[in-house]
Parts: structure tokens; C-alpha cells; sequence
């Protein structure tokens, strides 16, 4: 039998090239835009997009992720108004903002996420804010400062279980993407929110206990989806799950607690993050 290999509905042409024009106008781009999204038009459509800040250069070689390494441009302090702007003009409902990872700056890039946010609330204060950020290497100090920026939701991302994070993400720390989530839980009024990819070779056990050590971390909400390698460079997909493995995953997360959980083959770190 065949492996099980998710199919792509072809994106709307003309809502996605009237989006491109006002990020462009904007110099703005979007996590949805530069992946090639496969839910990017149905997201556009429900008035949701995942905006990515302090560059197109990460810090980090992550072993699943196409963004270029290097060092990055310096802040750009004209990028939150251009955000807000764009948010406006597209009458976004809820604008997920993330980023590279800039441990090249002093604060990692903390203080442009918390001017995006009061940005946003001033020129479209009906829309809402969830911020994807980086663990800012578990500083204190960055943590407390998009805290107090008072987004909707706060999210960071584990991406895979113990065993293969030093593999997939070297740069990063399963331990200290626990230890961020945890602070956010203890600190931040709003809901907590992590993100995982299967197919990288990990067992279901170990999604269960990473689930679980999530879950104690205090997040609450959780979205699982299919690796899907971006190069013949990066890691490889070890495996391609069928519908029914997510479903499975999904009641499995529910039972051990998380109250807002997408887990599908093309589920991403922001789909329906309005509805969760």
C-alpha cells in the first residue's frame, strides 16, 4: 500500500494577489506568503495572516526550517507601523505575529514584538494579537517584555519530541522551551500555546509525554501537523500519517487536558488560531 501523502486545494488568485499588493505596499512579509501556506487562502478568507518580524535571517539552523542562517539587519523601527498599517488595510480579525530568532540583539528582538503590539492597537484596536516568539533564550527580562505588551494569546513552539530535538532544532533546548512556556503560563492572564510536527521519526509514546510535559508547563492549547521537508537538505519525513493518526493524537491531547487542540495532516503552528 502506498504511503499516505496530504493533497493541497490551489489557493484563491485573486484574493492572494490583492494581498500580496498591500504587503507589498507595505514591505511587509507573511509567514503564509514565504512557506507557501496550504491553508493561506482559507485563512485570508476568515480574516486571520502570521506576519514575520525582525527580518528574513535566523540566528538558528533549525534542521525543518527554509528560513536563510546569518546574522540579521538591525531592527527596523518603521516595521510595527507597516504592520499595523497592513493589519488595517486588510480588515484582519486576529494577526498572529512571529519572527526569526535574533540572538545577535541584546533583548533578542523582545522590544519590536512589543511595539508591534501597541502598533496594532492603535490602528485596528478590534483586532486580535497572538505572538509566536522565540524562546529569546529563556532571558527574563524579554519574556516580561512581551508579557506587558498585553497580546491575546501567547504561543512558542516545542516542534518535536525530547529525544529528537537536539537533532532537529541544535541550536534550541527542549528543557528551555518548556521552562519559556511555563514563565508565560505563570505570568501572562491569556491563553498559553505550543505547537509539534510528527513524521520525524519520533514514537507515539513520546508525543504522549511530550504532550504531557506541555500540558504541566501550562499550555493549554495545542496544534499538531505533518513535517513536510522544505529541501533535499533539511531532516527527512520519516513518515506520512493518515488522517485518522491525527484524530487520534487530538483526542489523545484532550484527554490529558489541553482545552483548544487542531491536530490534522496540514494543521500548522497558526491555522484557526482565531478559533482556538
Amino acid at each position: 500500500m502506498k504511503p499516505y501523502k496530504p493533497k493541497v486545494k490551489a489557493p484563491d488568485p485573486h484574493l492572494i494577489a490583492s494581498t500580496n499588493e498591500i504587503l507589498r505596499q507595505n514591505a511587509l512579509t507573511t509567514v503564509c506568503e514565504e512557506s507557501a501556506c496550504p491553508n493561506r487562502t482559507e485563512c485570508y478568507h476568515r480574516g486571520t495572516a502570521t506576519f514575520m518580524i525582525l527580518g528574513d535571517t535566523c540566528t538558528r539552523a533549525c534542521r525543518f526550517c527554509n528560513v536563510k542562517t546569518g546574522r540579521g539587519a538591525p531592527p527596523d523601527p518603521s516595521e510595527p507601523e507597516r504592520v499595523a498599517r497592513a493589519v488595517k488595510e486588510l480588515g484582519l480579525k486576529y494577526v498572529v505575529i512571529t519572527s526569526v530568532d535574533r540572538d545577535d540583539l541584546d533583548d533578542y528582538g523582545s522590544a519590536q514584538f512589543a511595539a508591534v503590539v501597541r502598533s496594532i492597537r492603535k490602528a485596528a484596536p478590534e483586532a486580535k494579537i497572538e505572538l509566536l516568539t522565540p524562546d529569546f533564550r529563556g532571558n527574563r527580562e524579554a519574556l516580561d517584555r512581551v508579557i506587558a505588551a498585553a497580546p491575546d494569546k501567547l504561543a512558542h513552539n516545542e516542534e518535536t519530541v525530547r529525544r529528537l530535538s537536539p537533532l532537529i532544532r541544535p541550536q534550541s533546548d527542549y528543557d528551555r522551551s518548556l521552562t519559556v512556556l511555563r514563565y508565560y503560563a505563570d505570568h501572562f492572564v491569556g491563553p498559553v500555546k505550543s505547537s509539534l510536527m510528527v513524521g520525524l521519526g519520533e514514537t507515539e509514546t513520546e508525543l504522549i509525554e511530550t504532550m504531557e510535559e506541555l500540558y504541566n508547563a501550562g499550555v493549554r492549547q495545542l496544534t499538531i501537523g505533518q513535517y513536510l521537508q522544505p529541501t533535499p537538505k533539511h531532516a527527512p519525513v520519516c513518515r506520512y500519517y493518515p488522517p485518522e493518526y491525527f484524530e487520534s493524537l487530538g483526542e489523545a491531547a484532550r484527554g490529558i487536558g489541553f482545552e483548544a487542540v487542531a491536530s490534522g495532516v496540514l494543521v500548522r503552528s497558526s491555522y484557526y488560531a482565531d478559533r482556538l
